[in-house]
């Protein structure tokens, strides 16, 4: 390691996540656009996820479900896929070919040759069969523009054929063409999640063919992303970059340095910046809370994540597939977790009393009641429930 490294201390880490997180005060953002632009992305597994980390760093909570919605649904600015290790996302529409490149076509490839191979063990039609229900499936969706896969059946009734999936394996079951198609043609970018049949917090979506983009270099398109997100996330390990693309240690080091990375020492190694971005960062001028959802970006934003969670509070916070559940900050770290209740009340705990005393308890009890003022009257249930927000929400 060389010497002229800057060292990049926990603080100023802390720092650079308030403010390019849009967590600190001063740092809310104007719509959900702007936040899944300096995010990158929005986990979009839990459809109440979405809204929530919007509204936790939107400058008007009030505005968090209409925009977010207009955003979604009305202007197609933001759009719901698959992406990074194959987990569904919402970003900047802009950003869905640099995503489908890098992160979306290898994937595609090894999920549609395994979707064959289950099919065939399982009894059900061959490729040209499955063929030429896709190319079926798919002019149905344009003529209908969004639909269910119910929908979509009624004109593709193969849609409705069943075959056993996984045969022999623990996870064995009858599974319908449908199910498996629709989830391949997203992660092939040929259809995204739509609008969804109940209210903000439902995981009904429609289906809706995926926006025109052009077909990107994939060594450039995980330059690009990579960029991005270290932009947002810098300074970043290697492990940090392999964990949060999915990409092998290769496809990692070539995007670095395709993009001019920066080293820096980190408590844990050497870790990564865009280049240029080694000055240091201030912290913001107020302290400040935020209540962040289950999966949130932030919370989920990298593998070692001792920096701004300490690894006694993982048991209660996570599940056991390593899903964060809702938790609370307090000027850059976690130190809880939040619930709500069945009536409606936004509860939580502090788990970390560290440095927390009374401001602390004040101004996460701001942003708790910041919280109740627009989720209203919504009921929210976390999709991976955590030790702690059971505790809490019963």
């Amino acid at each position: 390691m060389s010497d002229g490294q800057r060292h990049v201390g926990v603080a100023e880490r802390r720092a650079r996540l308030a403010l390019r997180h849009r967590l600190a005060g001063t740092a809310r953002a104007a719509s959900p656009e702007e936040i899944a632009r300096s995010l990158v992305a929005l986990h979009g597994t839990d459809p109440a996820t979405v809204y929530l980390a919007v509204g936790a760093r939107l400058g008007d909570p009030a505005k968090t479900v209409t925009e977010t919605e207009r955003a979604l649904y009305g202007d197609g600015s933001l759009v719901r896929m698959h992406g990074m290790r194959n987990t569904v996302f919402v970003f900047p529409s802009r950003l869905t070919a640099v995503v489908h490149a890098s992160t979306g076509i290898a994937v595609a490839a090894r999920e549609r040759a395994n979707l064959l191979k289950q099919m065939a063990v399982g009894g059900a039609p061959d490729a040209a069969w499955l063929k030429e229900v896709e190319e079926s499936t798919l002019a149905v969706l344009e003529r209908r523009g969004q639909a269910t896969a119910a929908e979509l059946a009624q004109d593709e009734p193969r849609l409705r054929e069943r075959f056993t999936y996984g045969a022999g394996k623990s996870y064995e079951g009858l599974h319908t063409v449908s199910t498996r198609l629709l989830r391949l043609l997203g992660q092939e970018g040929k259809v995204v999640r739509g609008r969804p049949l109940g209210s903000w917090t439902s995981s009904q979506f429609r289906w809706a063919p995926a926006p025109a983009h052009p077909e990107l270099d994939i060594a450039g398109a995980q330059a690009a992303l990579l960029g991005r997100w270290l932009t947002a996330c810098g300074p970043a390990t290697e492990a940090d970059l392999k964990w949060w693309t999915g990409w092998n240690v290769t496809e990692v080091r070539r995007a670095l340095k395709a993009i001019g990375a920066e080293e820096v020492r980190l408590d844990e190694g050497t870790g990564h910046v865009t280049a240029g971005d080694t000055a240091p960062v201030a912290e913001p001028a107020e302290p400040w809370a935020a209540l962040l959802p289950a999966l949130d970006p932030t919370a989920m934003g990298w593998q070692h994540r001792d920096w701004y969670l300490s690894p006694d509070l993982r048991p209660a916070l996570f599940d056991r597939s390593g899903n964060v559940g809702p938790t609370v900050w307090w000027n850059g770290r976690v130190i809880g977790g939040w619930a709500q209740r069945a009536d409606g009340e936004i509860v939580w705990r502090v788990l970390d009393r560290e440095g927390i005393g009374p401001e602390a308890e004040t101004v996460i009890e701001r942003e708790a009641e910041r919280l109740r003022g627009w989720v209203g009257t919504t009921r929210i249930t976390p999709r991976f429930r955590t030790p702690l927000e059971r505790e809490l929400s019963a």
